[in-house]
């Protein structure tokens, strides 16, 4: 089975059904940090209300890996590298959690389309 990290983008196009995303629907391994899923919870709050992004928050957890500091560090050091584009911190530090631990960072985010170790999808 193959390990994906998923950034907040790719858990919204498969909520939003987007079809370029379903191959990453099933038989895939979820890498991602409990900040993506504050970001997808905070989102789903906005459209869909508490009951909805609450129930995603809670079964997209078991998938959440922890931060280190020095993922922090570096994450800091590749939104320094990339000043100019718009890239989050949250972004930064799953890529380098993703980076650091072999796995291809899934994102349909244009900022890292053309980045080793991603898996660019729109």
């Amino acid at each position: 089975m193959r390990t994906l990290f998923f950034d907040t983008y790719a858990f919204f196009e498969l909520f939003e059904g987007n079809a370029s995303y379903k191959p990453y629907a099933e038989g895939i391994a979820i890498i991602t940090t409990r900040l993506n899923l504050m970001e997808f919870h905070y989102g789903l709050l906005i459209r869909c209300g508490k009951e909805v992004a609450d129930a995603h928050y809670y079964e997209l957890l078991k998938f959440a890996v922890e931060v280190s500091d020095k993922t922090i560090i570096m994450a800091n050091e590749l939104k320094a590298a990339m000043k100019g584009k718009n890239v989050s911190y949250v972004d930064c530090i799953g890529y380098v959690v993703a980076k650091t631990r072999n796995v291809p960072f899934l994102t349909g985010d244009r900022q890292f389309s053309r980045m080793d170790n991603v898996e660019y999808v729109e």
